[in-house]
């Protein structure tokens, strides 16, 4: 995929775009040997790049999945000294960057990556790419405020989109609501703000699921990079065409092996049960049927909080 030169230039560290630009019209930059003045110039993932006369090493795209926590800032350098995802990432040479935010007190999946199109494309608003949050309010939340969520609510910088909003159920010892909601809309502390309309203010808040990506396998604090093929899931659910380049670290999910004939069923790995007494047995009581887990098809369990 071509990209423009001064962008490229960018990218890569050399200076900001605008100095890029003033690079380029000095004539102060070579591709494959010859000077380019003209801005906008496209260059492909191969052109050999010099400024100087000194190369520019391109840095390849990588995509990350990262389980923030709550307590960490969405941003790779914080003035206040608090925790940022920087703190992270330090062992990744590449520079990636946040696609959208959580804010200080949210936790769940966010996406890293160093792809500006694809970080745009899933920011932009008309490609609607959905948003999944496991929300804990205080109260009994009646089916009519959650109507209110689906339908769409007045928020101060307007009407939101119609969400889809899922009960997960009560607990009546501890007075709370647990439900999901998903939107795809980017507006700041959008789902919060949802919430507060309704007179339920948000206690717990985690996204779980953001386009086809999902938190399975990762704990708080995790990161890990995307497989090939979630990476052109992602491009798809964007409207993006397939990405022409290889990505040698981002290996494609292996390919389950046919079992032998005659052979049993595979034995069950041992999970680990945690130290001390058994958990209390959850006291949430449905009100509807948990919605089913994308990832394996499985109702959800409800976990008493």
């Amino acid at each position: 995929m071509e990209e423009r030169l001064q962008k490229v230039l960018a990218a890569a560290g050399v200076a900001s775009r605008r100095e890029a630009e003033e690079y380029i019209t000095a004539g102060r930059v070579k591709v494959n040997g010859k000077v380019v003045k003209e801005l906008g110039t496209k260059v492909g993932p191969n052109a050999f790049i010099t400024v100087d006369g000194h190369p520019v090493h391109r840095e390849r795209k990588t995509y990350l999945l990262f389980y923030k926590p709550r307590g960490v800032v969405t941003t790779m350098k914080d003035p206040e000294g608090r925790k940022s995802i920087a703190d992270f990432v330090k062992d990744i040479p590449q520079r990636v960057y946040p696609v959208g935010r959580l804010d200080y007190n949210t936790e769940g999946l966010l996406l890293l990556t160093n792809d500006g199109e694809l970080a745009q494309a899933m920011t932009h608003p008309s490609h609607e790419v959905n948003k999944t949050y496991e929300v804990t309010v205080p109260g009994i939340v009646p089916q009519d405020k959650l109507d209110l969520l689906r339908i769409g609510v007045k928020l101060e910088d307007g009407m939101t989109a119609p969400a889809l909003v899922n009960l997960l159920g009560y607990d009546y010892d501890k007075n709370l609501t647990r439900f999901t909601v998903t939107i795809h809309e980017g507006r700041n502390r959008q789902v919060r703000r949802m919430c507060d309309y309704i007179g339920f203010p948000v206690r717990y808040l985690r996204r779980v699921m953001m386009g086809p990506l999902t938190l399975t396998g990762l704990r708080r604090g995790d990161c890990r990079e995307l497989f090939n093929e979630e990476i052109e899931e992602l491009r798809a659910a964007c409207g993006l065409k397939r990405d022409p380049e290889k990505k040698p670290a981002a290996e494609s999910k292996p390919e389950k092996k046919a079992k032998p004939a005659g052979e049993g069923k595979p034995k069950r790995t041992a999970v680990a049960k945690p130290e001390g007494r058994k958990p209390a047995r959850p006291r949430f009581k449905p009100e509807e049927k948990p919605a089913k887990r994308a990832e394996d098809g499985k109702p959800k369990r409800i976990k008493k909080v």
